[in-house]
């Protein structure tokens, strides 16, 4: 705790450490813990195969048998152009090199795109979870455009000896309608080959900022993108970090209730993370959040901050990618398990 203090500062770590009473009771939640597939993925219609997936997705790494997921996500070489992504630190241009800093680090999982996997599959795949990203937002056309695309098939993932796939659905974009029936169909076929889903549930639209304010990651309409993804099957919806609520109060679409804002959440950070995580089903699927951009110094205190509002709002980890993969590779590894200790650490409980 002393540690986690002095990266965060006095204030910043009491306002996270010593929070209480949140408005969601943390009984009404499906909690992590040492047998959280059999707790509550037994029940349900998910295959013998899928159960397996699940449970070595859970049990490999630093975090296993907690309940708790450290997954390094590295598409970003599409998402973000390699350029833009791999310059701060090139030795990551090797694929392998993704690979070996989640071996290193102790990750539960790798997810990266069909190419980087499948180019050391046979070396790497018996070693730690590989998760296969299927659809990217393609950005060297020109003008940009916002749109996911799916990159390969669902057999191909399974034959590499991927345990999951990955996923990106637009949310509230113009093109959500056929991203969603696009990877309903995907997830739909991994589970039948017994493969776990992962879905990054995004929201995006121009209309989602309103006077100045970018309502994108909001409580509302975030957590209403994790309700669309667990409706869809997803297994574990990864969900950016909420920041603010009141999304669709400021651009007047949709439905709400006035509840969600008063008796449901709070400003404060842990209760705005536990509507995410209301979202899920209670916590049926887990919420992993991103990490987001590296911006140098603060990515510490910024992903320290990160997991114990995650841990403490009832969700299930991180998933952290160029805070990482940015530095030094002896650096990232120490980064990222300084994350994972958020998550070793016993007396940060949940809220």
């Amino acid at each position: 705790m002393t540690q986690f203090t002095s990266i965060l500062g006095e204030e910043t770590a009491k306002h996270l450490l010593e929070f209480k009473n949140p408005k969601i009771d943390k009984s009404l939640l499906h909690l992590p813990s040492e047998d959280f597939v059999s707790q509550v993925w037994a029940d349900s219609n998910r295959n013998i195969p899928t159960l397996r997936s699940l449970e070595q997705l859970y049990n490999h790494g630093r975090l296993k048998r907690t309940g708790y997921l450290s997954i390094l996500p590295v598409d970003q070489g599409i998402e973000h152009s390699a350029g833009a992504s791999f310059a701060p630190n090139p030795i990551y241009f090797d694929s392998e090199n993704i690979v070996k800093l989640a071996v290193e680090a102790g990750c539960n999982a790798v997810a990266s795109t069909f190419g980087v996997l499948a180019s050391v599959a046979r070396k790497y795949a018996h070693k730690i979870p590989f998760v296969v990203k299927i659809n990217h937002n393609e950005f060297l056309s020109y003008p940009n455009a916002y749109d996911q695309i799916m990159f390969g098939e669902i057999k191909s993932a399974w034959e590499m000896g991927a345990v999951a796939v990955g996923a990106t659905i637009y949310f509230g974009s113009s093109e959500s309608r056929k991203q969603i029936v696009e990877v309903a169909k995907a997830f739909e076929y991994a589970h039948q080959l017994g493969m776990a889903t992962i879905l990054w549930c995004y929201t995006r639209n121009s209309g989602f900022k309103v006077d100045g304010v970018d309502y994108h990651t909001s409580a509302d309409l975030s957590s209403q993108a994790n309700h669309l993804g667990v409706t869809i099957q997803a297994d574990i919806i990864k969900q950016k970090l909420s920041t603010n609520n009141g999304g669709y109060l400021a651009t007047k679409h949709g439905k709400t209730h006035e509840k969600v804002y008063s008796e449901l959440s709070s400003d404060h950070p842990i209760d705005l993370c536990r509507y995410q995580v209301a979202n899920c089903y209670m916590g049926r699927a887990g919420l992993i959040n991103s990490g987001g951009e590296s911006k140098g110094s603060s990515d510490l205190s910024e992903a320290i901050a990160t997991a114990i509002i995650n841990k403490r709002a009832g969700g299930q980890g991180l998933i952290l990618g160029r805070k990482a993969f940015q530095r030094d590779f002896k650096e990232g590894v120490d980064f990222l398990q300084k994350v994972q200790d958020v998550y070793l650490d016993k007396d940060i409980t949940i809220a």
